[in-house]
């Protein structure tokens, strides 16, 4: 929980772990931010990282190790087949979970690739809580498509709902009895929703999912990349869970559901990824890909040292005493902003602060990406670098018609164990000159626009040059050379 300055009567994270090695940020003055953000055509993926204050992206595979997971690297057996050190990361993913099988990939995505080549064929739907952009891709790469069942205030911006990640099992149930059972490869479903400002599902939620799951004979996949924060919530925002441990709770929602996927780039401070599951024939039926497409089945991908690393970081994701930093953190930011009247998704969710660059950028059209302007603006403003989630993130019909995002949000990751708290408070600060300044940035449009997953390389161009009167207003009312 929030720590308490009995002084001032204010609330604040505090760091559960001391900084023993550093690296030197640079902070660019604002026209070489201006440059920099230019040339990588106003998307924040393609910035170079030298470029770079805080990077705020992602929190996929950028956490900090522990000097336990880095002593654990040493210990790798590097055996091409038989090694001690997937049995190591087999065992823990056993003790966690309770599952009997264990197939490593590179990474999330690569889990699931392997989850769509094998069940989801031409024509197939697929329910979830709530579409993640590369599921997405390679669900309709192989002729499915994505239904999303999420609650409907999983969509309210503003509000007080403890777990708007919850799935609409009523609406499955029709879904299912419309289409029929057979169309249905699987339903998946994903912890800490990632598009809608990293929201939460409960544990009551996930069994009815599974219930109605069972009672059609479809299976159920976790997506649990972002189960760490998840779990989080369900201890603090569930009262029937409030007494139980995080491992208790971890437990019951893997034996709830037939597989289970993660990135250990998120789950795990690592690396890497794979595919858990209870059951012989599913298990049977996964394995082939591995070697097809990552590598033997004792390493999927992997560097046995990022393996060891992952068997470590497995124990320290899910501390009672550390699973909270990072929903901490962001709390702190949410609550900030929100009490300054700057636009955010609340509750505060997992993952990272999400800005609602709607309410935020009012004045711009959704079809001119006001999320990927608000997340260009906010880079040259702070050298800070957060990621677009909103119509930008999203892939056209085969028609080319293009849909607009439910939500058009900045998401602000917090990696664990890496930022201090003057170092959040400096991100918190830019902002808020930045929406005292918001008319000021204008739309964006298209030069390159990729025909697949365009936000992670297409390159767009400002509308008007709004971005040179933002940097002149920078320089009239900041003194120095940041």
């Amino acid at each position: 929980m929030p720590k308490v300055n009995y002084f001032s009567g204010e609330t604040f994270p505090l760091e559960m772990h001391k900084v023993r090695i550093i690296q030197k940020l640079t902070l660019l003055p604002i026209e070489e931010r201006l440059r920099a953000v230019e040339d990588s055509g106003y998307n924040t993926f393609l910035l170079q990282n030298q470029d770079v204050f805080l990077d705020m992206l992602t929190d996929s595979g950028v956490n900090a190790m522990s000097d336990r997971q880095q002593a654990a690297m040493l210990l790798a057996d590097d055996a091409y087949a038989g090694s001690a050190t997937f049995t190591r990361l087999h065992a823990k993913l056993t003790e966690i979970f309770g599952t009997k099988y264990f197939l490593p990939t590179h990474q999330g995505r690569a889990a699931e690739h392997i989850l769509c080549r094998a069940f989801v064929t031409e024509g197939s739907i697929v329910p979830c809580n709530y579409h993640f952009t590369t599921w997405k891709a390679h669900v309709t790469a192989v002729g499915g498509s994505v239904v999303e069942l999420l609650m409907p205030a999983g969509l309210e911006v503003t509000s007080t709902n403890p777990f708007k990640g919850n799935f609409d099992c009523q609406a499955l149930t029709e879904l299912v009895e419309s289409v029929g059972a057979e169309k249905i490869p699987y339903v998946r479903m994903e912890a800490g929703t990632n598009l809608i400002g990293g929201q939460p599902f409960s544990l009551a939620n996930l069994r009815e999912v599974s219930q109605t799951c069972k009672k059609y004979g479809i299976k159920l996949i976790l997506d649990a990349s972002l189960l760490a924060d998840n779990l989080h919530f369900i201890k603090n925002r569930e009262p029937e869970y409030a007494q139980a441990s995080i491992a208790q709770i971890a437990l019951e929602m893997a034996q709830l559901c037939d597989i289970t996927y993660f990135s250990a780039r998120k789950l795990g401070f690592g690396r890497g990824g794979g595919i858990i599951t209870n059951d012989e024939e599913i298990y049977k039926e996964l394995r082939s890909f591995v070697p097809m497409y990552e590598g033997f089945l004792t390493y999927g991908g992997m560097s046995v040292r990022e393996m060891e690393a992952i068997t470590v970081g497995l124990d320290e994701t899910l501390d009672e005493d550390m699973i909270d930093q990072g929903p901490q953190f962001i709390s702190h930011i949410v609550k900030t902003l929100d009490e300054a009247g700057i636009p955010v998704i609340t509750p505060p969710g997992g993952l990272g602060a999400h800005i609602d660059a709607l309410r935020f950028l009012d004045h711009i059209p959704q079809n001119q990406y006001p999320a990927a302007a608000l997340n260009s603006a906010y880079f040259i403003a702070s050298g800070v670098r957060g990621m677009e989630r909103g119509t930008m993130s999203e892939q056209r019909e085969p028609d080319g018609t293009e849909p607009m995002a439910d939500m058009e949000l900045v998401r602000l990751a917090v990696p664990r164990r890496v930022f201090t708290l003057s170092q959040v408070n400096y991100a918190i600060d830019r902002l808020m000159w930045l929406y005292a300044n918001r008319r000021i940035i204008g739309g964006l449009k298209w030069v390159e626009e990729p025909e697949v997953l365009r936000f992670f390389y297409g390159r767009l161009a400002p509308i008007t040059p709004w971005q040179h009167e933002l940097v002149a207003k920078f320089r009239a009312d900041f003194d120095d050379s940041l």
